[in-house]
């Protein structure tokens, strides 16, 4: 309990009591774990402080083709039956090592309903057993894949947006450079806390480093998992603020918790995309820690990004 007490005082009584909550329950930490076996325990308690499931009109498991012929799970999601649907791709967080379509599953149907979109979440594959590259390539060919196949899912090919959180995040800023590079139009990136940096130097990592949900010995665990070499850490495919050129990206919406190791990185990349001219809607919820946004039962900030989050989908596609 004495990492928790370093951050008392910037933590929201809420976000105090999941924390002392999780502490007392004793579960070991996921990076002690195999990554199997980190999976299995991170899916068993993906949806104990989620809001509610809600019901949808149309929920569908598919497969998308990658570009090596592995057929990637994928569900549907849309809060109607109705054709022309706007479509965002959604990618799970979890370090590129854990997480699934059942771990985002509830956050996935909040932004359905909330938004009136569709959104189809990817299961790319995870590392160990598929590294770098693999994440980012399967990400970019579900969403090439949706944009070609978007009207025979009842979706609008013309209203497409990318969004995901943490190391989904990641993929979804990935998606938007090459998205741009293609000549394929997004309405929108939708970054909730993404990892955007080749090293974990920020001050915010060495503050919020113990104590707190995500803490250091996991980011090394997870990133160890997926690059292996300092030319992959540094390549914009892991770390987009090292890409280039992010001038003509799609507009962004990034959602980053004040507590978080990766909320310096957060505003860096919200800064990179607005000195290229990108329009950018940045919220910073305060006194609320990574991973908040699927403790929407707990906490009120992850209802309020939830809303957020929704909104600029709905301006984004010219439905408010």
């Amino acid at each position: 309990m004495t990492d928790l007490h370093i951050h008392h005082t910037r933590l929201t009584p809420q976000m105090r009591s999941v924390l002392e909550r999780m502490a007392r329950a004793g579960h070991p930490p996921l990076h002690t774990l195999s990554p199997q076996h980190a999976r299995v325990a991170y899916e068993a308690g993906a949806g104990v402080l989620e809001v509610p499931k809600a019901t949808l009109a149309r929920v569908e498991d598919l497969h998308i083709p990658a570009r090596d012929g592995h057929g990637l799970p994928a569900r549907l999601y849309a809060p109607s039956t109705h054709a022309g649907l706007p479509l965002l791709l959604y990618l799970h967080g979890g370090g590129f090592t854990i997480g699934s379509i059942a771990t985002h599953d509830i956050l996935c149907r909040e932004l359905a309903r909330l938004a009136g979109c569709m959104v189809v979440s990817l299961d790319y594959r995870l590392a160990p057993e598929n590294r770098f590259p693999t994440a980012s390539n399967d990400a970019w060919d579900a969403l090439a894949w949706l944009a070609g196949n978007a009207q025979t899912l009842g979706a609008d090919p013309a209203r497409l947006a990318v969004g995901g959180d943490s190391a989904g995040g990641t993929l979804a800023a990935v998606n938007a450079i090459l998205a741009r590079d293609a000549g394929l139009p997004l309405a929108l990136q939708l970054l909730i806390y993404p990892g955007c940096a080749a090293h974990q130097d920020t001050p915010s990592h060495a503050t919020f480093a113990r104590g707190l949900v995500l803490e250091e010995p996991a980011i090394s665990w997870f990133f160890g998992n997926y690059v292996q070499s300092r030319a992959e850490r540094e390549d914009w495919r892991f770390a987009p603020l090292l890409a280039p050129d992010v001038e003509g990206v799609a507009p962004a919406w990034i959602g980053l918790a004040e507590c978080d190791p990766l909320v310096d990185e957060g505003v860096d990349y919200a800064d990179k995309l607005r000195l290229a001219g990108v329009p950018v809607d940045l919220d910073i919820y305060r006194g609320v820690t990574h991973e908040f946004i699927k403790m929407g039962r707990a906490i009120p900030e992850a209802r309020q990004a939830h809303a957020d989050a929704a909104r600029a989908l709905r301006q984004a596609f010219g439905m408010e």
